[in-house]
């Protein structure tokens, strides 16, 4: 009884001096995870990169949307922190706002990104989504000017389907939100497209002549400025010139040097312009 007592005590001994050794030791806290609810971080977890568990899957760019959309609908995390590291707006400050037509268009004419010049595209956007991230990525970034360039995937039905009706509320309260706040306003036009690669039943051509019209007489009757990207880009039956696209629907860099001076034009003629 005597020795299995001192046994006893030994063990003790031993598990809480192994128990203050490895307290001394760093660990690593666990991985919390998405946040759930109100949070000062609602980007903590959010997918803003493609990481190894989706390139892992049968599908990695899908798992990587499915996981990102069902956290953030509107993606306000993909430039969270960007958007929080910005000086102080210059008077000459332009924000270019869209899908994946803006996205890439920094990365292939850096030229037109300079003097406080930002891309805020994000590519697959529908207007929908782009109205929800209309505040935190155009409006309190305090710009002179906002160039809105979208719908040509509420067309392909990246987000199921749609009206013109419901494209043009979306884009018409883009651009009343950005006069409400002293922001002059931009509008593209839909650039052509015979047919989405990621979406082939859908037939996009009157869809884009429409829209383009309705763009066209909207801002002209609201004193916004209209650039018009479909003239220089159109192989004249709806599609893209050859030669100017990647893949019927993107700009190649040949593509975007097509668009450079309509867009500086039409900054120059925006700024002229009251808010």
């Amino acid at each position: 009884m005597r020795n299995g007592a001192i046994r006893a005590i030994r063990l003790l001994s031993g598990l809480l001096l192994a128990t203050a050794a490895a307290a001394d030791e760093p660990i690593a806290p666990p991985d919390p995870g998405p946040v759930i609810g109100v949070s000062t971080q609602p980007c903590r977890g959010v997918p803003v990169q493609q990481t190894a568990a989706h390139n892992a899957s049968a599908d990695p760019y899908q798992s990587w949307m499915h996981e990102w959309l069902s956290l953030d609908w509107g993606q306000l995390c993909r430039y969270s922190s960007a958007n929080a590291a910005l000086p102080p707006a210059t008077r000459s400050r332009i924000v270019f706002y869209g899908d994946s037509i803006t996205d890439s268009w920094i990365n292939h004419d850096a030229e037109l990104f300079k003097n406080d010049r930002l891309d805020r595209g994000i590519s697959g956007q529908t207007t929908g989504q782009m109205l929800l991230r209309f505040r935190t990525d155009v409006l309190e970034l305090h710009p002179a000017v906002v160039h809105i360039l979208a719908g040509t995937n509420d067309i392909a039905g990246n987000t199921g389907a749609t009206t013109l009706a419901i494209i043009q509320g979306n884009v018409a309260s883009m651009a009343e939100l950005a006069r409400a706040h002293g922001v002059r306003v931009i509008l593209a036009s839909i650039l052509p497209a015979a047919q989405y690669g990621w979406h082939s039943t859908v037939q996009p051509m009157a869809s884009i002549s429409a829209m383009n019209d309705w763009l066209r007489a909207y801002a002209a009757r609201e004193h916004y400025t209209y650039v018009d990207y479909y003239a220089v880009l159109n192989d004249g039956h709806g599609g893209f010139k050859t030669g100017l696209a990647y893949d019927g629907v993107h700009p190649n860099p040949a593509g975007y040097a097509a668009m450079h001076a309509l867009a500086e034009a039409a900054i120059a003629q925006a700024l002229t312009k009251r808010p």
